[in-house]
């Protein structure tokens, strides 16, 4: 009897200690399931990886170069001290921060494995997107406003398009931006994520990140449509109402000379505005069916659109390249 009882007791104790040692393992996979995302990014064959990583290291160095000239050119040139140019330093800043939340992880995973995400880095992500993107879109009517008063009441311009305005403008355009952020990324990442950790996108997005949810989303959509009409909205009528009266002042206009100058002010404004909303209304009313056709658009906005400001804004812009012109012969002076 006393002899057998060791025996007993020798056979117990491996087998409590194996359940421990496979709860603890379960329970670490458990942890690790749960702060990890992986970026399943865009579903091409292998051998085109080298292509998209070359592409996309060409395109983000180009929006690096543009945006960081743009505002290079705007603080050292004092005749670009103007409203407008203030705004276009704003949303070459904004550019350039927002595609940079994105594009070095597109370019690191297409190198990586794992292609993973940590669950904090998803969230700031999120954050940080949704913060610069809604902060442009209100920048933009902004900029749509300026525009409107300089055509339309060109004598009050230096009075009513003050520094203490403009910079309010800039201000609350980044207040709203970060207002909307906090709400949008709460709202996401409260959510259980219980089936696949793999988000179908090249970044963590408020769309992609529901698909992996087994909560009800029907109270979570129907705040982020407000939310959209709440930020939309007003930027959109804002926009059309000032280019409204812009056209109807400039058909007033009775020389040719005077209507081109009037219009070429307001072109590239336009050029952006269309290429940014046309982007973020195509993403958003594609069908969770075709998430490729979402990853196209988003892309769109993400990077191709910062890439293209700056090149928009100087090429239509004699007032930069005059600026550009004259930063690159005193560089070539000081060499």
């Amino acid at each position: 009897m006393l002899g057998s009882k060791p025996r007993v007791h020798l056979y117990i104790l491996p087998c409590a200690s194996q359940q421990v040692s496979t709860m603890g393992d379960r329970g670490a996979s458990n942890h690790s399931e749960m702060t990890d995302f992986i970026l399943a990014g865009f579903r091409v064959r292998p051998e085109l990886h080298i292509l998209l990583f070359l592409l996309f290291l060409f395109v983000y160095a180009m929006i690096l170069l543009g945006n960081v000239g743009m505002m290079a050119i705007i603080m050292t040139d004092p005749r670009l001290n103007t409203p407008m140019y203030f705004f276009l330093g704003n949303l070459s800043f904004i550019d350039l921060f927002y595609s940079s939340v994105i594009a070095p992880k597109v370019i690191i995973n297409f190198w990586s494995e794992s292609k993973s995400i940590s669950f904090a880095g998803c969230v700031a992500q999120l954050f940080l997107f949704a913060l610069f993107i809604v902060t442009e879109g209100f920048l933009l009517a902004a900029m749509a406003y300026d525009r409107f008063i300089a055509i339309c009441n060109p004598l009050l311009y230096s009075v009513q398009m003050s520094t203490r305005l403009c910079t309010q403008l800039v201000a609350g355009s980044y207040f709203c931006g970060c207002i909307s952020s906090v709400i949008q990324t709460s709202m996401t990442f409260t959510l259980s994520f219980c089936a696949s950790r793999t988000v179908d996108h090249f970044y963590c997005d408020s769309r992609p990140l529901q698909r992996l949810s087994c909560s009800d989303l029907f109270i979570h959509r129907m705040i982020s449509f407000s939310l959209s009409c709440i930020i939309i909205l007003p930027t959109i009528i804002v926009i059309i109402v000032s280019y409204m009266y812009i056209v109807s002042t400039v058909l007033k206009i009775h020389s040719t000379e005077g209507r081109k100058k009037a219009f070429s002010t307001c072109s590239s404004h336009l050029g952006v505005v269309s290429v940014l909303y046309g982007a973020v209304f195509f993403m958003y009313l594609t069908p969770d069916r075709f998430p490729e056709l979402s990853k196209v658009a988003s892309l769109c906005y993400s990077l191709v659109t910062p890439m293209l400001n700056p090149l928009i804004y100087s090429l239509r812009n004699k007032d930069v390249q005059e600026a550009l012109k004259k930063l690159l012969k005193k560089k070539n002076i000081s060499l």
